[in-house]
């Protein structure tokens, strides 16, 4: 399927997601490799949720509607996504369902040959820092620590030496525009500049997916373009898949495609793009 709908283009993004024209200076290299993804499910790279059911308080007659309602996804490798929906739909849930952050009532998270819902919380947490990456709509920076150490954290906490993942970490900052504000703490910097500090934190150690939760509900139209043009070119610079949720669809346009959510459903009859293997 082309995911190439120029109708969903905002002003100011790139003619095509995958473009393998990158304007500076957004990333160093002059190239942007496509997408990797097939029209072959491919176990290894792929997120797939299957059947997946969320209730929350207590079980049997007495527990309310489900959160999610048996939902069927798979996010193929390097393709980004926006989760839409109304408040309460179950958007939110969804991501963190998928992101190991929550264990479903029923269903699977199927990543690199495992059942996320079935690992023990070690595994989970373990999961999170190595293969998985997360934007939050607030940043959730230190605000302790400066933004060199913000980024290279995830590392640090791998094992990592604080000189090797400082040194990684740096990397990401001209990319991301970010220059000469290494040393600075979170709260000397812009919200666009801490939510790029964020993402840099999210990708330093090339996750296989990165989940952002609104990461542009804090910010102005302008930042928020600036930010989403960031995080979906340099996700796919990494070749890490992209799972977006958010209320914005000027936000959802810098995506492949769009899922939306309704009573813990996937809504069906929409004729937005998704890319292939996201099922509704």
């Amino acid at each position: 399927m082309s995911y190439h709908d120029p109708a969903r283009i905002p002003a100011g993004a790139p003619e095509r997601r995958a473009s393998p024209t990158l304007p500076s200076p957004i990333l160093p290299s002059p190239t942007l490799p496509p997408p990797t993804t097939t029209s072959v499910p491919d176990p290894t790279r792929d997120l797939v949720a299957r059947g997946l059911v969320m209730t929350y308080g207590r079980s049997g007659a007495s527990a309310g509607p489900p959160a999610l309602g048996g939902v069927d996804v798979t996010v193929r490798a390097g393709e980004s996504v926006a989760v839409m929906g109304p408040s309460g739909s179950g958007k939110t849930t969804l991501l963190h369902v998928l992101a190991g952050i929550l264990r479903p009532t029923g269903g699977q998270v199927l990543w690199r040959g495992r059942d996320v819902a079935r690992m023990s919380d070690r595994d989970r947490t373990v999961l999170r820092r190595k293969d998985f990456g997360f934007v939050f709509q607030q940043g959730m920076l230190l605000p302790e620590l400066p933004a060199i150490e913000n980024v290279a954290l995830p590392l640090m906490l791998g094992g990592v030496s604080r000189s090797e993942a400082t040194a990684r970490a740096a990397t990401l900052f001209a990319p991301l525009g970010l220059s000469g504000l290494e040393k600075r703490r979170p709260g000397e910097l812009s919200g666009g500049q801490a939510q790029r500090v964020a993402i840099a934190r999210a990708l330093v150690a090339r996750p296989g997916v990165v989940f952002a939760d609104e990461p542009t509900g804090a910010l102005d139209q302008t930042t928020s373009a600036e930010v989403m043009q960031h995080l979906t070119q340099l996700a796919a610079h990494t070749g890490a898949s992209l799972v977006v949720v958010t209320h914005d669809e000027n936000v959802a346009r810098w995506c492949h495609g769009v899922v939306r959510v309704r009573d813990g459903r996937l809504a069906g009859g929409s004729t937005t793009p998704l890319p292939s293997g996201v099922t509704r």
